[in-house]
């Protein structure tokens, strides 16, 4: 796979940390270091790098890794028994994916565009985790929100395409800057594949949005929320 001839190739590469007279294990700090997850994936963790619309798993591989995007954003997807694209979700900076509640992955996920990664070994942040209760407590509301993602999402595909773009895009707003305007990593393809809608329903959804003054679209992927009562009434 993939991922673990870059792993072992990266690992080779790691320079020896200049800290205490210790001998350190890639795998966890000392047990005398109380760190949080962040920090242990840190120091874990191995940096790869990938191209725009590199595989980074596939589905039904098997999940020995936990992976956290340093740079770039990703996308997880499966392809439908008809040749249509789910998308499951995206993933920025900072945030975690590769969580499985079995041991092979249910989705592929890709780099949106050129991205980097740390890639921990899951059996490693298990170990750790069952010594240390606050990097399992971690551990389990990162696999909590995991969950709850998944089951916005479920709910966002039973309602209309305006509803679906709106709720989007103050999903977006929050995560990706905080403010009301808005650089999307990913195209109107991925947006459309996300919310279960043609691309052509995507556009004519964020036209009417800007004709009714709820958004300006500078360019295809800058987006300027102009109306939150509107896009919160939409959303529900």
């Amino acid at each position: 796979m993939h991922t673990q001839t870059a792993i072992r190739t990266e690992q080779t590469r790691r320079p020896a940390m200049p800290a205490r007279n210790v001998s350190y294990t890639l795998g966890a700090l000392p047990d005398d270091v109380h760190t949080t997850l962040a920090q242990q994936m840190q120091f874990m963790g191995a940096a790869m790098s990938y191209p725009r619309n590199a595989e980074i798993f596939g589905e039904n591989e098997p999940a020995d890794y936990l992976y956290q995007v340093v740079i770039g954003s990703v996308r997880t997807y499966k392809i439908l028994s008809d040749g249509r694209r789910q998308v499951g979700g995206f993933y920025l900076p900072g945030d975690v994916f590769g969580l499985e509640f079995t041991d092979e992955h249910t989705l592929s996920a890709e780099a949106i565009a050129d991205t980097k990664v740390l890639v921990v070994k899951r059996s490693a942040l298990n170990a750790i985790s069952s010594r240390d209760a606050s990097i399992a407590q971690e551990l389990f509301a990162l696999t909590g929100r995991e969950l709850r993602r998944a089951q916005d999402h479920i709910l966002l595909l039973i309602k209309s395409a305006q509803e679906r773009v709106a709720s989007f895009l103050l999903e977006m707003s929050e995560r990706v800057s905080g403010s009301n305007a808005i650089e999307l990593p990913m195209s109107r393809q991925d947006i459309a594949d996300y919310l279960g809608l043609t691309i052509e329903t995507v556009s004519r959804t964020l036209t009417s949005l800007e004709t009714c003054a709820a958004i300006e679209l500078p360019t295809s992927r800058r987006i300027l929320l102009r109306n939150r009562s509107t896009l919160n009434k939409l959303n529900g």
